[in-house]
């Protein structure tokens, strides 16, 4: 029989790589392609892949906890029924197509829903999915004695990487969501066949016929080294989150920035992995060092906007360098094949527990976002314990006392300064408040007449108020009487009395605009941001006009509504810096028409430091035949109002001949773009 296996080897060895490598391509190619769909319906929060990321975690590891006890406890044949039994179950889960029936209702716990959406479209197939590296590895390394099972690792993170590439630069710009998820289903079922056709192998072989006995004499590794894999795979997962969540929601929640540290952090297990030593621990160990100096010199000199690129280099970089040390360590620590299903175990447990972290325990516990810098600080320390523990290090059993001081100098300055500026940060606020949806900051500023209160998400400021009674019902911010949206409502309000809609409240700034009459309508996701308008801001109490609240998605609770008929809807739902897509949408903006009177106006606010918006706008005026003008209005330092970029889209053009209008509101000129959808966008053509 073993000659038989010898002479079918190479045919073998092939057929494993190709499911491998496909399970690998499927299991990361689906991420995307599902929170893209589901985005929308949580409000575009930048919290939904890392939501997503904890589920796919999760399943993983039940993946490798099925992989790891078929293999230890199943004869071959057992396993091969089993796992053909559940890839018919998952074939019958296709295709791979979340509906309308799966929507939030408004209030309700966006994670254990999301949780919801993602078990019930695709948690079957991701399963099946997430058993093949660690299965299909086991089988391969029984039957195939001479070969390296850990080789088929890297090639599964291959396959993943190119998944994760290919998607925003390929798959995202081409194809509609109806395309990917089609195609999708398609390559599962491919992939079905090819894991059916080994399955099917394992049922004609005796129960231990293909033990080999050289690996019932490999000692079992000790308990503190499954403790150190687990260690390592948690601190490289709670960083590769917490650098996703950060980027994000400072720029937008796109699949480029969920899918480039993503890549990164599977690049390195390639690199760590595929056995040719790529790792070099005192080079990689110093570049991170680098890189956690430079984040830590942007936080002490107090640089809010460095740049976009600069921001993503900065941190991508170090989470590679962070990455590479961890996984590079791991692979130098990895056990015999006999202990492959447990190590696997290990690693996903490791992966799980950071993702339960970032995603589930620091929304709650913290009320800043603290997972970044207390993963900085840990790969630190972790550093610290693999070098004391490996023999071969020159800090090991203490030999070298400078070293010691050295390493333990740099994770207290690093401590520090993380520490410093969060601290910092509390002394400073008034409220600090964290959520699903965002990171709220409140702060007073000045003193006297000049004495302001401010809301801010990350780096932005979402609306600020004078405390001085004779100046706290002045419009500030973006919102100033200059703005695209003041000068607008001021026109439409001379001659009667507006029904207006806000999507998005901040400090309910706009609503001072608002003359007892007057009907302001003021759709908001978060009910924190309702909490902190409500109590820290007068500007909702002070309005003369009638406010109405509609708490929940605005896409949703417009599309739930009958026609508003407002004179006036105003758009301005950023998530820091960050947009939710879904409200730029051709299919958006019919529902922001249908709710507008035959005389309305739509205002949609553009400022953005990364992404040029004029093009998406202009697009979907266009579709429509609406006329489309831009006001930029400089800032006004003494009154409190910033510059900003409005874009005012109205059916009847006169509008814009009106006195106030005439000058300001400029044609609108852009380049041409493919026009956004529901089923596609593409941010990459928009940046700055």
């Amino acid at each position: 029989m073993q000659s038989s296996a010898s002479s079918n080897a190479p045919v073998s060895s092939l057929l494993y790589a190709a499911t491998i490598f496909l399970s690998a391509f499927l299991l990361f190619e689906v991420q995307p392609i599902i929170a893209k769909i589901i985005l929308p319906w949580f409000g575009g929060s930048a919290a939904v892949w890392t939501t997503c990321m904890l589920f796919f975690q999760l399943v993983l590891l039940a993946g490798y906890l099925y992989a790891d006890w078929t293999s230890r406890f199943l004869s071959p044949a057992a396993q091969g029924l089993i796992h053909v039994l559940l890839l018919v179950l998952a074939m019958l889960a296709l295709p791979l197509n979340p509906t309308s029936v799966m929507l939030p209702e408004a209030g309700g716990d966006p994670v254990s829903r999301i949780a919801v959406v993602l078990a019930v479209s695709v948690g079957i197939p991701y399963f099946l999915l997430s058993t093949t590296g660690p299965l299909l590895q086991a089988w391969f390394a029984r039957s195939h004695r001479q070969a390296i099972p850990y080789r088929l690792y890297a090639l599964s993170n291959l396959g993943s990487m190119l998944a994760l590439l290919t998607y925003p630069f390929l798959v995202e710009p081409n194809f509609i969501l109806g395309v990917q998820t089609a195609g999708w289903s398609w390559g599962f079922a491919v992939f079905a066949a090819l894991c059916a056709i080994l399955a099917m192998g394992n049922l004609r072989k005796r129960a231990g016929a293909a033990d080999a006995a050289p690996e019932a004499d490999a000692p079992a590794p000790p308990w503190p080294l499954y403790l150190m894999w687990g260690a390592l795979a948690c601190c490289a997962s709670v960083l590769l989150l917490a650098v996703t969540s950060h980027l994000t929601q400072n720029i937008a929640p796109i699949p480029f920035l969920w899918v480039l540290p993503l890549v990164l952090y599977l690049l390195t297990f390639i690199l760590c992995f595929e056995g040719h030593g790529w790792y070099r621990r005192e080079v990689f160990l110093s570049l991170l060092f680098l890189g956690i100096a430079g984040i830590c010199g942007i936080l002490l000199s107090g640089t809010n906007n460095p740049g976009i690129w600069v921001l993503i280099g900065l941190y991508s970089s170090t989470l590679f360098f962070a990455c590479m040390v961890c996984h590079g360590e791991l692979a130098a620590l990895k056990p015999h094949p006999k202990y492959l299903t447990a190590f696997y175990v290990m690693l996903s447990v490791g992966g799980a527990l950071g993702g339960v972290f970032v995603a589930l325990i620091a929304p709650h516990v913290f009320n800043d976002t603290l997972e970044l810098p207390l993963g900085i600080v840990g790969v630190i320390a972790l550093v610290l314990v693999v070098l004391y523990r490996d023999p071969g290090s020159a800090m090991h059993r203490f030999r070298s006392r400078l070293r010691w001081c050295a390493g333990f100098a740099v994770l207290i300055a690093v401590a520090g300064i993380l520490g410093q500026n969060y601290v910092e940060s509390a002394q400073d606020s008034r409220v600090l408040l964290r959520n699903f949806y965002a990171w709220l900051k409140v702060t007073d500023h000045g003193s006297g007449i000049h004495e302001e209160r401010r809301l801010t998400h990350g780096s932005i400021t979402h609306g600020m108020q004078y405390l001085a009674p004779e100046r706290s019902r002045w419009p500030t911010t973006y919102y100033g009487r200059n703005s695209g949206a003041g000068l607008v409502v001021t026109e439409l309000g001379r001659t009667a009395y507006l029904k207006v809609g806000v999507v998005g409240l901040g400090t309910g700034t706009f609503t001072s605009f608002g003359r007892k009459g007057d009907t302001y309508r003021v759709y908001e996701i978060n009910p924190q941001v309702l909490a902190v308008a409500t109590t820290e801001f007068t500007f909702l109490r002070d309005s003369g006009a009638r406010i109405e609240m509609v708490l929940g998605d605005a896409r949703l609770s417009m599309a739930a509504e009958p026609p508003q008929q407002y004179d006036l809807l105003v758009l301005d739902a950023f998530s820091s810096d960050a947009i939710p897509v879904h409200l730029l949408t051709r299919e958006a903006f019919a529902l922001y028409f249908r709710h507008l009177n035959p005389r309305g106006v739509l205002a949609v606010h553009i400022s953005n430091k990364y992404l040029d918006l004029r093009p998406v706008v202009k697009q979907a005026a266009e579709f429509y035949g609406r006329e489309a003008r831009i006001v930029d209005s400089e800032e006004i330092d003494y009154v409190g109002v910033y510059s900003s970029d409005w874009i005012l889209v109205a059916q009847d053009p006169k509008i814009f001949e009106a006195e106030s209008l005439s000058t300001a509101a400029e044609k609108l000129e852009t380049k041409p773009i493919r026009m956004w959808t529901d089923d596609f966008t593409d941010l990459y053509q928009i940046v700055k």
